[in-house]
């Protein structure tokens, strides 16, 4: 729930179950309130204020955006409901407030109940990661890794120059080999060159052990509503699913083009978050010159093949590929265009190991090209490997 939105019904929500208070007060016969004119009772009086603190605890919970907070807000509409309709003639009104709490709480389930596209990605990225293995789910270091297990000048040496360059300035020699990561991220996203920005944060994961698997999920703002973007890429068969205020399906896509465009997306996150992952891939390489390098890279039965520019220091400074297809607003047509992703800046996590911070991605149609995507990486996480994965290496 959009920070304006659940602000204001959670002010609703706490000023309503303040309200029932009103039945208490009339009931204990300690004021006599004009609106109350049907007789409440001693018994109901304390039935409405043990329904007063429910809301006013459901209010709380939406402004403070506790877990579970939409299971209490359910429960506290349907209570409140049944105590209006105890007095309905006098408190009937009180019924606009429980049907904007219902609603809260119905997108509540929606966006964080079992169906929910953030259900969804965390079961998906269970299932991700246990297939994943060999590759080991661990952040800075492998326990007990030896000389053996770590990226070698070696290692580099059947990379075309700039790539290897790229995977050296990354700080990955001396380090474990990389089979995947988990990122959070940031940004803003648009459909079109003359489309409104959408603000986003979400989080993927990346796998690229025996079946390499992408899950992307975001948590974009459209005209002020809320918007899911899941995106599922595994077994080499990939799907997008768009949906408004988590309820309103926006776009369900999947098929042959979206599987192709998927796999340029699975390379181009590899060679951007984790250069170090290039040594264990099905890539054939080819050198163009001193700063250029072609990839041509296999999953599932999809060739695609991309370009990546190494700057003079040698950090990768751009990505592109004729082999992905942009979608139409509603994900029912695909037109493919070239596409890249020029890198804006480079940072250093935590373990060491420079990845991209700041980029764009770009489609660059025949009448003009136009960036519809800026993105941050706030915080990265490295699946580590042994030379156990070798069966994911060419």
């Amino acid at each position: 729930m959009r920070h304006a939105i659940r602000w204001s019904v959670g002010t609703i929500t706490i000023i309503h179950g303040l309200i029932h208070l009103l039945g208490t007060v009339d009931g204990l016969g300690w004021a006599d309130v004009e609106a109350l004119r049907e007789p409440i009772g001693p018994a109901m009086a304390g039935v409405w204020a043990g329904t007063a603190l429910l809301v006013v605890i459901a209010g709380v919970t939406i402004l403070r955006r506790r877990p579970g907070w939409w299971p209490v807000a359910a429960l506290a509409a349907a209570v409140s409901q049944v105590v209006i309709i105890t007095s309905w003639s006098d408190a009937a009104a009180g019924t606009a407030a429980n049907v904007v709490l219902a609603l809260a709480a119905a997108y509540g389930y929606r966006s964080h109940g079992y169906r929910s596209a953030w259900a969804r990605y965390r079961r998906a990225a269970i299932e991700v990661l246990a297939e994943a293995a060999p590759v080991a789910p661990v952040i800075s270091t492998v326990p007990g890794a030896t000389v053996a297990d770590l990226v070698t000048e070696a290692d580099l040496a059947r990379l075309p120059a700039p790539v290897a360059a790229w995977v050296r300035a990354s700080g990955s020699v001396g380090r474990p080999h990389v089979g995947g990561f988990r990122a959070r991220i940031r940004g803003r996203i648009r459909s079109g060159p003359h489309a409104p920005w959408m603000p986003f944060t979400g989080e993927q994961i990346n796998t690229y052990g025996r079946s390499p698997a992408r899950l992307f999920l975001i948590d974009a703002t459209m005209y002020g509503l809320p918007v899911d973007v899941l995106h599922e890429y595994r077994d080499g068969h990939a799907t997008m699913q768009v949906t408004l205020a988590s309820i309103v399906p926006i776009v369900d896509a999947s098929g042959d083009v979206m599987d192709r465009s998927e796999t340029v997306t699975l390379l181009n996150d590899l060679c951007l978050l984790a250069p170090a992952g290039l040594l264990d891939v099905p890539i054939r390489w080819t050198a163009i010159d001193a700063h250029r390098a072609s990839a041509e890279y296999t999953n599932a039965g999809h060739t695609v093949q991309a370009e990546l520019v190494i700057g003079p220091t040698g950090v990768l400074v751009d990505f592109s590929s004729d082999d992905r297809s942009r979608a139409s607003r509603d994900g029912t047509t695909f037109e493919r265009q070239r596409w890249s992703t020029p890198v804006d800046e480079i940072a250093t996590a935590a373990t060491g190991r420079s990845h991209t911070f700041a980029g764009r991605g770009r489609w660059h149609p025949a009448d003009g090209g136009f960036d519809y995507l800026d993105i941050r990486i706030d915080e990265i996480e490295y699946f580590e490997s042994t030379p156990a994965r070798q069966s994911a290496r060419t």
